[in-house]
Protein backbone atom coordinates (compact mmCIF):
# COMPACT_ATOMS: atom_id res chain seq x y z
CA UNK A 1 0.00 0.00 0.00
CA UNK A 2 1.56 3.33 -0.98
CA UNK A 3 1.97 5.86 1.81
CA UNK A 4 -0.61 8.60 2.01
CA UNK A 5 1.27 11.79 1.30
CA UNK A 6 -1.45 13.72 -0.45
CA UNK A 7 -2.84 16.66 1.49
CA UNK A 8 -6.55 17.30 1.80
CA UNK A 9 -7.51 19.82 -0.87
CA UNK A 10 -9.10 23.04 0.37
CA UNK A 11 -12.86 23.08 0.10
CA UNK A 12 -13.23 19.29 0.29
CA UNK A 13 -14.70 17.86 3.47
CA UNK A 14 -12.58 15.46 5.50
CA UNK A 15 -15.17 12.73 5.11
CA UNK A 16 -15.25 13.05 1.32
CA UNK A 17 -11.46 13.12 1.07
CA UNK A 18 -11.01 10.06 3.32
CA UNK A 19 -13.81 8.13 1.58
CA UNK A 20 -12.12 8.80 -1.78
CA UNK A 21 -8.76 7.55 -0.51
CA UNK A 22 -10.34 4.36 0.86
CA UNK A 23 -12.28 3.77 -2.38
CA UNK A 24 -9.14 4.25 -4.50
CA UNK A 25 -7.16 1.87 -2.25
CA UNK A 26 -9.93 -0.73 -2.60
CA UNK A 27 -9.88 -0.32 -6.38
CA UNK A 28 -6.10 -0.82 -6.42
CA UNK A 29 -6.53 -3.98 -4.33
CA UNK A 30 -4.55 -2.62 -1.38
CA UNK A 31 -6.89 -4.38 1.06
CA UNK A 32 -7.01 -7.74 -0.76
CA UNK A 33 -5.66 -10.76 1.09
CA UNK A 34 -5.30 -9.10 4.49
CA UNK A 35 -5.51 -11.44 7.50
CA UNK A 36 -9.05 -11.58 8.85
CA UNK A 37 -10.58 -10.34 5.58
CA UNK A 38 -14.34 -10.81 5.58
CA UNK A 39 -14.45 -11.60 9.30
CA UNK A 40 -15.93 -9.35 11.98
CA UNK A 41 -13.55 -7.56 14.29
CA UNK A 42 -13.17 -9.61 17.48
CA UNK A 43 -14.81 -8.15 20.59
CA UNK A 44 -16.45 -5.34 18.63
CA UNK A 45 -19.70 -5.91 20.51
CA UNK A 46 -18.13 -5.66 23.99
CA UNK A 47 -19.56 -3.00 26.27
CA UNK A 48 -16.13 -1.94 27.51
CA UNK A 49 -15.04 1.12 25.51
CA UNK A 50 -11.36 0.38 26.11
CA UNK A 51 -11.44 -3.27 24.96
CA UNK A 52 -9.10 -2.56 22.06
CA UNK A 53 -6.58 -0.79 24.31
CA UNK A 54 -6.65 -3.59 26.87
CA UNK A 55 -6.18 -6.19 24.12
CA UNK A 56 -3.21 -4.28 22.67
CA UNK A 57 -1.57 -3.96 26.09
CA UNK A 58 -2.09 -7.67 26.73
CA UNK A 59 -0.73 -8.61 23.28
CA UNK A 60 2.35 -6.43 23.80
CA UNK A 61 2.92 -7.73 27.33
CA UNK A 62 2.55 -4.30 28.88
CA UNK A 63 1.35 -4.10 32.46
CA UNK A 64 0.00 -1.02 34.08
CA UNK A 65 0.24 -1.95 37.73
CA UNK A 66 0.62 1.12 39.92
CA UNK A 67 3.97 1.18 41.75
CA UNK A 68 2.19 1.20 45.11
CA UNK A 69 0.65 -2.17 44.25
CA UNK A 70 3.69 -3.63 42.46
CA UNK A 71 5.91 -3.02 45.50
CA UNK A 72 3.80 -5.48 47.50
CA UNK A 73 4.71 -8.23 45.04
CA UNK A 74 8.36 -7.15 45.08
CA UNK A 75 8.47 -7.38 48.88
CA UNK A 76 6.99 -10.90 48.82
CA UNK A 77 9.48 -11.97 46.14
CA UNK A 78 12.37 -10.45 48.11
CA UNK A 79 11.31 -12.32 51.26
CA UNK A 80 11.19 -15.56 49.28
CA UNK A 81 14.66 -14.94 47.78
CA UNK A 82 16.00 -14.02 51.21
CA UNK A 83 14.69 -17.28 52.69
CA UNK A 84 16.66 -19.18 50.03
CA UNK A 85 19.84 -17.10 50.35
CA UNK A 86 23.10 -18.88 51.18
CA UNK A 87 24.44 -16.44 53.77
CA UNK A 88 23.48 -13.49 55.94
CA UNK A 89 25.19 -10.98 53.66
CA UNK A 90 22.97 -12.08 50.76
CA UNK A 91 19.84 -11.84 52.94
CA UNK A 92 20.81 -8.30 53.99
CA UNK A 93 21.56 -7.24 50.41
CA UNK A 94 18.19 -8.52 49.14
CA UNK A 95 16.22 -6.87 51.94
CA UNK A 96 18.13 -3.58 51.86
CA UNK A 97 17.45 -3.29 48.11
CA UNK A 98 13.71 -3.88 48.49
CA UNK A 99 13.55 -1.56 51.52
CA UNK A 100 15.09 1.21 49.44
CA UNK A 101 12.34 0.73 46.82
CA UNK A 102 9.66 0.80 49.54
CA UNK A 103 11.08 4.00 51.01
CA UNK A 104 11.29 5.65 47.58
CA UNK A 105 7.66 4.83 46.74
CA UNK A 106 6.46 5.97 50.16
CA UNK A 107 8.51 9.17 49.94
CA UNK A 108 7.51 10.14 46.38
CA UNK A 109 3.79 9.50 46.64
CA UNK A 110 3.62 7.48 43.43
CA UNK A 111 0.50 7.34 41.26
CA UNK A 112 -2.19 4.89 42.26
CA UNK A 113 -3.60 3.99 45.63
CA UNK A 114 -1.56 5.07 48.64
CA UNK A 115 1.19 2.72 49.73
CA UNK A 116 0.65 0.89 52.99
CA UNK A 117 3.85 -1.14 52.68
CA UNK A 118 6.48 -0.62 55.35
CA UNK A 119 10.17 -1.51 55.04
CA UNK A 120 11.01 -5.08 56.02
CA UNK A 121 12.50 -5.56 59.49
CA UNK A 122 15.84 -7.01 58.41
CA UNK A 123 16.84 -8.26 61.88
CA UNK A 124 13.51 -10.09 62.29
CA UNK A 125 13.87 -11.79 58.91
CA UNK A 126 17.48 -12.69 59.70
CA UNK A 127 16.32 -14.24 62.98
CA UNK A 128 13.84 -16.45 61.10
CA UNK A 129 16.51 -17.26 58.50
CA UNK A 130 18.94 -18.33 61.24
CA UNK A 131 16.27 -20.44 63.00
CA UNK A 132 15.42 -22.22 59.76
CA UNK A 133 19.08 -23.25 59.40
CA UNK A 134 19.62 -24.33 63.03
Amino acid sequence: MPPVTERKPPGVSWETWIDRQVREAQERGDFDGLPGAGKPLPDLDRRDDDWWLKRMLQREGVTVTPPTIAIRVEVEQALERASQAEDEAAVRAILEAVNEKVRRINRLGAAGPPSTVMPVDIEEVLGRWRSARA
